[in-house]
């Protein structure tokens, strides 16, 4: 908004060379961080009292998870991704260039997504089960919102000079030139994308902190690329597949970066409220979106190898022992079978955090390494 006003009133701006700041998106980022800090960090308090007041026993907890849980967990009230997604919605709606396409896909995938998790959230707490909506439902409304973003995309985005079918290309990591063009088959692969994504982030938020540093890592990093890709000369220099208009989401980034921040104010442990479906949906959908509006959805597997490796170790306990009646692990997703080692909640949280860090790093490291 504060862009585009600032576009309007180009002439006044002229005379209060401060103003002049906002044309750069390296201001916005920050001023976007700082909004989506103090909207998160602001309803705080007063947010989780009255959560906690309408929801009564909170979120259920697991009967058949850690023993610990029940005891330290139980009455958390839940639905604390709606103070995430009020500092990331501010932050982006404030700063961003509002006529950008890909700030609008992703919005539009984060708010939906959003709203599903509120429903799952919803469901639980008034029937004190933590089942929710069912998988079925949660996963036709999560590909019916994708496949329309992703269309959205192909067929508005700007064309690349550099790369005119990137569109409905995937682009490969530590390759400069290769591009696999899907064409309209590419719908399906980015939907994918997004929606395996979003629960594979929706699996790992177990444990208090566990998955939000490790999303504002990937944030951090995909601010990172989408303003490097975004940018012609960084781009030509880098090698990389230059996607006009998406230096944008650098801004969406840094304000997922400062609503999960001020988030984690209040969910470090022990945790005063969960994000619950509302916040890891949401965000999980939000970093796919970026993946793909980038053409960076592979690295996205690096970037969030953390979240990769939680949504594996699911897919590979239920398939083992649906053939042979056996657990590989003690308890999945992988970080309850650490706890069942023994490992004490905090330990596995900062283990997987720097595990999440070293990746994300890695995920950065293709940018030059081609």
């Amino acid at each position: 908004m504060f862009y585009l006003l600032y576009l309007y009133f180009a002439d006044f701006a002229q005379e209060y060379p401060l103003l002049n700041l906002l044309q750069y998106q390296t201001v916005r980022v920050g001023l976007a961080l700082l909004t989506g800090l103090f909207v998160a960090i602001a309803m705080g308090s007063r947010f989780i009292d009255w959560m906690r007041s309408k929801q009564g026993r909170g979120q259920p907890i697991r009967k058949d998870g850690p023993a610990s849980h029940l005891q330290t967990k139980q009455g958390t009230p839940t639905m604390g991704g709606l103070m995430i997604l009020a500092g990331v919605f501010a932050g982006t709606l404030l700063w961003a260039d509002l006529t950008n396409i890909y700030v609008w896909v992703v919005l539009f995938v984060t708010g939906a997504y959003g709203l599903l998790g509120f429903l799952d959230d919803y469901d639980k707490v008034t029937k004190q089960h933590h089942a929710g909506l069912t998988g079925k439902q949660k996963l036709v409304a999560q590909f019916a919102v994708a496949i329309v973003a992703a269309a959205i995309l192909v067929a508005f985005a700007p064309v690349s000079p550099t790369s005119p079918n990137l569109q409905t290309s995937i682009a490969f990591p530590f390759f400069k030139a290769v591009l696999l063009n899907l064409g309209w088959f590419y719908v399906a692969f980015a939907a994918f994308t997004i929606v395996g994504f979003s629960n594979a982030v929706n699996l790992t938020d177990g444990l208090d902190g566990l998955a939000i540093v490790p999303v504002m890592m990937a944030a951090a990093a995909f601010g990172v690329i989408s303003y490097l890709v975004g940018n012609f000369l960084f781009s030509e220099y880098l090698q990389v597949h230059h996607a006009p208009g998406t230096g944008e989401l650098a801004i969406f980034c840094a304000a997922i970066i400062g609503g999960g921040t001020g988030f984690l104010w209040y969910n470090a442990p022990p945790a005063k409220i969960f994000m619950g479906d509302t916040g890891s949906l949401a965000l999980g959908g939000a970093l796919g979106s970026v993946a793909v509006s980038t053409k960076h959805e592979l690295v996205l597997g690096i970037v969030g190898g953390l979240f990769v490796i939680e949504a594996l170790s699911v897919m590979i306990q239920v398939s083992y022992f649906k053939a042979t009646g056996k657990r590989i692990f003690l308890m999945a997703p992988i970080h309850h079978h650490f706890e069942k080692l023994g490992w004490p909640e905090s330990t596995v949280v900062i283990r997987f955090w720097i595990v999440a860090a070293m990746l994300a790093l890695v995920g950065l490291a293709t940018l030059k390494l081609r």
